[in-house]
């Protein structure tokens, strides 16, 4: 097993990391660099994305495949679940505990040594829903 590269200490990817740990709406890259903009003058998109694939890399941050649509990113890197809105397309963590018995029932169905799931949900929020 190699170990992960070190990088040198860089004031931007310690904002990117902080101001994803301070948001819960699982940001994309444009809504990171729209907001640290007026910081960092000199700013450029591919700095943001530079820097949150290091993030990613490092384990600080998960990147959220969103299909067709941009990556999100979130600063909760412990595991739990995510709502997907069908309508407004957030992307909300789910006051739901990780049901680890799904990884044990996976291992006596199949020859497979399970370390973690991830199950998504999606839908219409709240907001949306109340909408119709």
């Amino acid at each position: 097993m190699t170990d992960k590269p070190r990088y040198k200490r860089s004031r931007q990817r310690e904002r990117i990391l902080n101001l994803l740990r301070e948001t819960d709406t699982h940001p994309t890259a444009v809504w990171i660099y729209d907001r640290l903009k007026p910081e960092f003058h000199n700013l450029s998109m591919g700095t943001v994305y530079r820097n949150l694939h290091i993030l990613v890399e490092q384990g600080l941050v998960a990147k959220i495949a969103c299909g067709s649509t941009f990556d999100r990113f979130d600063g909760n890197v412990k595991p739990h679940y995510h709502f997907f809105c069908e309508k407004c397309g957030s992307v909300l963590d789910l006051p739901l505990e990780v049901d680890e018995s799904i990884n044990r029932k996976v291992d006596e169905l199949t020859n497979f040594v399970t370390r973690s799931h991830k199950m998504d949900f999606f839908g219409l929020c709240d907001q949306c829903s109340s909408r119709l």
